[in-house]
């Protein structure tokens, strides 16, 4: 575990503005050329006092070197291919071993971070010794609606993440301290069908090591549309997920938790056309949790009484998802 270094005490926070750490935000990206660049300005923007560089990381799409003409002093913008496995996973870990700074920070290409997040963020790590990771909350955009999704809490342990994926706990808000995703709980797995889950995976794994930071503000803006890596690859969500299943047994002393991820694959089978998958995965569900909705949508998709896509739609414009 990665002890908090420098500026760990609130007293000290007036020294803090001549030693905040170089942050390297890394954002993958696959044809999505204006949306990237917007995010790309507000990570240039932030009124962070260190030093920012942005990692772009073109994933299976030709480069656009001219991105580098968004840099700023003390801003570099850099561009790199993803010279690892193929997909957000790989491209994170691409974006993560170039990076130089002290802190590695995701952003996906379609969101934006807004004002004062990398300073909130860089300091409430740096309160908290021993801490690695810092997330925050998000406001989801969908289909012309907002929500904010914010945890109404400062710490969150892997119990709670295996009780909860927690939707607020999005890749676009996470801070990490490099050393730990170098040397200690490591990169993103490139292991997980499609990449799907990969960063619930890697935030199971980095609460392993500590409980993660959170500040209970929204500072990111999360869109959610139809053109998102996933969208409709309904096979691949629910091979990723049994393979999560398999990888974390301590699902087992979480029967509510497991029960969620049992009744997503059920959810999934369904959308994808397999009505005696989802059957068995759904009744597989009930024995876990009878309270679990994802059982029963997935019953009525099944069941052709609701299409997945409608059940997606209103979801997500309420800031959920399946």
């Amino acid at each position: 575990m990665v002890a908090a270094v420098g500026w760990t005490r609130p007293e000290r926070k007036a020294e803090a503005v001549t030693a905040y750490p170089s942050v390297s935000a890394v954002v993958p990206t696959r044809d999505r050329p204006e949306l990237l660049r917007a995010a790309v300005r507000a990570i240039v923007g932030q009124d962070y006092p260190g030093p920012v560089e942005v990692v772009v990381v073109y994933d299976q799409s030709e480069p656009d070197g001219s991105l580098t003409e968004l840099s700023a002093p003390d801003r570099p913008v850099r561009v790199v291919t993803n010279s690892r496995t193929p997909g957000l996973a790989g491209a994170r870990n691409t974006g993560t071993l170039a990076a130089t700074g002290e802190l590695v920070a995701f952003c996906d290409d379609d969101d934006e971070w807004l004002p004062g997040k990398l300073r909130a963020q860089a300091e409430a790590l740096a309160e908290v010794p021993g801490a690695e990771f810092v997330s925050c909350g998000i406001r989801v955009s969908y289909d012309g609606h907002t929500v904010e999704r914010v945890l109404d809490r400062d710490s969150i342990s892997l119990a709670d993440l295996l009780r909860d994926r927690m939707t607020e706990l999005h890749p676009s808000t996470f801070v990490i301290r490099a050393a730990a995703l170098r040397d200690g709980f490591g990169l993103v797995d490139e292991e997980i069908p499609g990449s799907y889950a990969e960063d619930y995976e890697f935030l199971l794994r980095a609460a392993r090591s500590a409980p993660l930071v959170n500040l209970r503000s929204p500072y990111v803006v999360v869109r959610w549309h139809k053109r998102s890596y996933f969208a409709q690859r309904w096979d691949t969500i629910s091979e990723a997920l049994q393979w999560l299943l398999d990888r974390y047994p301590e699902f087992a002393s979480q029967p509510a938790g497991q029960a969620r991820v049992t009744g997503q694959i059920a959810f999934a089978r369904a959308a994808s056309g397999d009505s005696r998958g989802a059957v068995r995965w759904a009744r597989r569900t009930i024995r876990g949790n009878p309270r679990e909705p994802r059982a029963y949508l997935a019953l009525a998709v099944a069941g052709r009484v609701v299409r997945a896509d409608t059940v997606l739609r209103t979801l997500h414009r309420r800031g959920r998802g399946i």
